[in-house]
């Protein structure tokens, strides 16, 4: 086995975070077409390898930067103007295929998706889409139809899923910041196994049109980055509602709770897992990681109490249809695509929990909020796991049924479904290296629109832990 290796390295080209980009652009210290297309340089060095990427959008990409250094020239200011990033491939742009993960040959969208249109809005170049699992549905990201992403960290594991193209791209360097998607944990997950800072924001928060919810209210867009505030700048210019979506929470400035003195909290810490029916043993090393960052909190003035959050037996009933039936969902928009066994059996699952069921789970959220909601009449937030295990290898997946299947990633990733079936933000901070070198995380979770809190409190444990300042040895340069 190669032992991962990390560094602690100066700031170079593909170092920069997404402000300082913006920054760089703004003052005139680099031009659009010069930052695009070393993104761009990077990311195809990197595909044989690390295979961050479904598409690489670089004819377009260029000619977008070109335009946006005409606008720089002119006086122009946006946010994101001329600064290079990636979305998933679950998320339309025109002119490009959305294969979410699956094989076949797809129509291109002949309109952006509401949260590609806002970030255009921003003047954000996309340089391209990145991978994610066939439709979403495991923490690994490989597939027939494009092998398997690597994790930026260790070349044999994997950077997690559904969202883990986008995080290993951002671990890497190859971009500042990314768009992914969390269904069941799909940002946090690869977050966690890769070292970043990811978003899962309140329902409704970053719009999921052309749909007017995914995976039936479960899934939401959140950003990756390697900052706290990169992830929050991004979450701000991503937000917004379609006048078609479901849900439409009053607007938050997550950039503002960036700094911000959150005041002296109660945060519960919970190591216990939700119920599964799977044994799920939380790693050793996890487990002290967790209470390492409960360590930090405290030392910032918080109180910090172990108080295990009890989910109960409906918040399962409640997930399984509205996830299965969404994958069947999703699967439908699809035709002709080619699908692993596995997720075939899924859509027939799905077949099945598609009417009363479905109904019923949906019928349940409000009485889980009122539920899970009074914990929290004790504690401002709880501080738990994002995973129970560090990275697995990349191939733990493959040549397994259904059943082993289904327990590899609940044994895995038991941690941060709940939060989906609520609706609720919660947000993802590194919480160090296992003794053999690969990246865990922690999860800071609230109530209903609550990410500017968690936002203030994960930038008060970046000041102090300086997780930004580690960069994997990059071995996908390597000849």
């Amino acid at each position: 086995m190669t032992e991962p290796t990390r560094q602690t390295i100066e700031t170079q080209t593909g170092d920069l975070g997404l402000a300082e980009y913006a920054a760089a652009l703004a003052q005139g210290t680099t031009s659009s077409v010069a930052a695009v297309g070393a993104a761009l340089d990077r990311i195809e060095a990197s595909q044989p390898t690390l295979n961050a990427f479904r598409i690489v959008r670089r004819e377009r990409a260029l000619a977008e930067a070109a335009e946006a250094d005409r606008r720089l020239a002119a006086g122009d200011r946006l946010p994101l103007l001329g600064v290079p990033i990636a979305v998933k491939d679950d998320t339309d742009i025109a002119g490009e295929p959305t294969a979410f993960g699956c094989g076949g040959t797809f129509a291109p969208k002949t309109e952006d998706a509401e949260s590609v249109r806002r970030l255009r809005a921003a003047g954000a170049v996309i340089v391209g889409k990145t991978n994610t699992c066939e439709l979403g549905q495991l923490p690994f990201t490989s597939a027939d139809s494009f092998g398997y992403t690597r994790n930026p960290w260790s070349a044999e594991h994997t950077p997690g899923g559904s969202s883990g193209g986008s995080s290993a791209a951002v671990a890497a360097g190859l971009v500042p910041a990314a768009l992914g998607s969390d269904g069941a944990g799909s940002v946090r997950i690869p977050a966690s196994w890769t070292n970043l800072v990811g978003i899962k924001p309140q329902r409704g928060r970053i719009s999921t049109w052309p749909q007017a919810e995914s995976f039936y209210g479960l899934t939401v867009n959140g950003p990756l980055a390697r900052t706290v505030a990169d992830a929050a700048l991004l979450l701000d210019l991503a937000a917004g509602p379609h006048r078609g979506d479901l849900h439409t929470p009053a607007t938050i400035s997550a950039g503002e709770a960036v700094g911000r003195d959150p005041g002296r909290l109660r945060i519960a810490l919970s190591l216990r897992t939700p119920f599964t029916a799977t044994k799920t043993p939380l790693d050793p090393e996890i487990a002290a990681a967790v209470r390492r960052i409960g360590d930090t909190l405290r030392e910032l003035g918080h109180t910090v109490t172990v108080a295990d959050l009890h989910y109960g037996l409906m918040i399962g009933a409640t997930f399984l249809p509205r996830s299965m039936a969404g994958i069947r969902a999703a699967h439908q928009k699809l035709p002709g695509a080619q699908v692993d066994p596995r997720t075939i059996a899924n859509t027939r699952f799905g077949r099945l929990l598609d009417g009363p069921a479905l109904a019923a789970a949906r019928r349940a959220e409000p009485l889980l909020h009122k539920r899970i909601g009074t914990f929290f009449h004790d504690y401002d937030l709880v501080l738990a796991p994002t995973t129970a295990t560090p990275p697995p290898r990349a191939e733990d997946i493959d040549g397994i049924g259904v059943h082993a299947t289904n327990n590899l990633i609940t044994a895995a990733c038991p941690y941060t479904w709940p939060w989906n079936v609520l609706g609720w933000p919660s947000v993802n901070v590194p919480a160090g290296f296992t003794d053999a070198g690969l990246p865990v995380g922690a999860q800071l979770m609230g109530t209903a629109s609550t990410e500017p809190l968690l936002i203030s409190v994960a930038a008060q444990l970046e000041s102090e832990l300086h997780w930004e300042r580690e960069r994997p040895a990059p071995w996908w340069q390597a000849a």
